[in-house]
């Protein structure tokens, strides 16, 4: 369409030339209508070669779409071809599967039938079998059965018999080796020979003249000074000694500061002993508290609310079989701290547990409950940590243990305790203890020697094992612990071991 415009264009371009050369002519100007057909030509010319060249563009551009269009068409052939092959291969490979099933199926109907065939067999063989048994046995299965189940009805019923008196034993050795514990617990606060020595304070008088004045007229003074401080003074031969008298060690230490004030002050009567008690409770008031911080420094222990510290500072005056239970309980905080370090435990927790572990024993003569108990009230109510907590009411195991920690306050209590020279005790009561010891031991039938070790904590047995056999063993130690229990005092525990050997002996010659 172009061209076609192109060309009218030429033509009419050619028809103005020559109207333009007519013109001219017909003017008379010869150059000019020679000039008019050159130019007609030339436009003529230039139009020709304008659309020969549209001509051969548009033949370019679709020969270059129909290439394009032919290798289209070529690549969704390849396409389609690729796509059947793998039709073909995915249907090969379902004909091989369905051929792989109808074998299998056969031969699981093959194997079907030959277990039919053989459950057949084993069941005929087995009612054959049960025919020539109860032929032999001279029984039916029925009376077989109920025979079994006498049998075995019996077996059970020995058997939960042996088991059920095996557990009462074990529920009373128990139940008398715990009660015997809260007995000696209770005999170590109240009964006299344990506690002799640490519920007694003694004050020294210049003369035997001062008796006199202490007991007063009619004994008014002596009266006045038990109704302040809740101590009994005991004034008897013994010469230049007045003896203080009480459970309270707090108490007995302020009934003896007041007694040495008014002592050393001469007058000694109801009104005065009033003011000197009421001045030695705030000295030992402030003892206390001193003694608590004090604490807390050698044990390197922290930020305690100052009520725990004062009820700490009264262990000062607390003593158990001689050791005195402030210095207790720092060297316990030291052990357990160390022992912490090294199995890789909480150490400031282990630390703290050791240092208030025997916190109840400064209030559990005031208060109901064992001092692990109380101990552990106390902690809790005074913000201490619960993993602490724990440590102090898990110490004497009346709480199972839940952590490392508080096995380790365990450990180290225990330490602190037995550790020689850590209660007293002469060295004539210790032989006489290790001596009873090995006489109980020997006491018993069977026995072939005895030797009492670690400081009298374990007694060591050698039986006869001709006399003695191993379940003898057993009981021998149950009953020689039983006996130390009923007829010794003594700290701590006592391990009972019984050695049983057999030796073979011959000579070569």
């Amino acid at each position: 369409m172009e061209a076609l415009i192109f060309v009218m264009g030429g033509v009419i371009a050619f028809l103005l030339g020559a109207g333009v050369v007519y013109f001219v002519t017909r003017q008379g100007a010869g150059s000019i209508l020679q000039q008019a057909r050159e130019e007609a030509r030339l436009v003529v010319e230039d139009a020709e070669n304008r659309a020969r060249k549209v001509d051969v563009d548009e033949t370019q551009q679709l020969l270059a779409r129909r290439e394009e269009l032919e290798a289209e068409i070529k690549e969704r052939r390849n396409e389609l071809s690729r796509a059947e092959r793998r039709l073909e291969q995915r249907e090969e490979t379902v004909d091989r599967r369905a051929e792989n099933l109808e074998r299998s199926e056969q031969s699981l109907r093959d194997r079907s039938a030959g277990l039919e065939r053989s459950e057949a067999e084993i069941d005929q063989l087995r009612g054959e079998a049960r025919t020539e048994l109860e032929r032999v046995a001279g029984l039916t299965i029925e009376e077989a059965r109920e025979q079994l189940l006498e049998r075995l009805d019996s077996e059970l019923r020995d058997e939960s018999n042996r088991r059920v008196r095996s557990m009462e034993a074990a529920t009373r050795n128990e139940a008398d080796v715990r009660s015997r514990k809260i007995l000696a617990t209770v005999m170590q606060r109240i009964t006299s020979e344990v506690t002799a020595e640490t519920t007694v304070s003694v004050v020294p008088i210049p003369s035997d003249e001062i008796k006199g004045r202490i007991i007063g007229r009619e004994g008014r003074n002596i009266r006045a000074f038990e109704a302040a401080t809740g101590c009994d003074l005991i004034i008897d031969d013994t010469p230049e000694v007045v003896t203080v008298s009480g459970f309270d060690p707090v108490r007995r230490e302020i009934a003896r500061t007041a007694l040495a004030r008014l002592i050393q002050d001469g007058r000694i009567q109801p009104t005065r002993i009033e003011d000197a008690v009421d001045k030695a409770r705030s000295e030992v008031d402030k003892l206390i508290e001193e003694a608590g911080k004090q604490a807390l420094v050698d044990a390197e222990v922290t930020n305690l609310h100052p009520e725990i510290v004062r009820t700490l500072g009264r262990l000062r005056y607390r003593y158990s079989y001689g050791q005195n239970q402030l210095r207790h309980c720092i060297e316990t905080s030291w052990l357990a701290a160390a022992l912490a370090h090294e199995i890789g435990a909480n150490v400031e927790i282990a630390r703290l547990g050791g240092l208030l572990h025997d916190l109840g024993k400064a209030v559990d003569r005031e208060m109901e409950g064992t001092h692990a108990r109380l101990g552990a009230d106390i902690a809790k109510r005074f913000g201490v940590p619960r993993e602490v907590v724990h440590c102090v009411e898990a110490h004497h195991e009346e709480v199972p243990p839940e952590t490392v920690e508080a096995l380790v306050v365990i450990c180290a209590d225990a330490m602190s305790g037995s550790r020689p020279g850590a209660r007293r005790e002469s060295a004539e009561e210790y032989i006489k203890r290790l001596e009873a010891l090995e006489a109980i031991a020997n006491s018993f039938d069977g026995v072939d020697q005895s030797f009492a070790v670690q400081a009298g904590r374990e007694v060591r047995i050698i039986v006869k094992p001709d006399r003695v056999d191993d379940l003898g063993a057993s009981r021998l130690a149950r009953d020689v612990s039983r006996k130390i229990e009923e007829t010794m005092q003594y700290p701590g525990e006592i391990k009972v071991t019984v050695v049983r050997e057999t030796r073979a002996s011959a000579v070569a010659h």
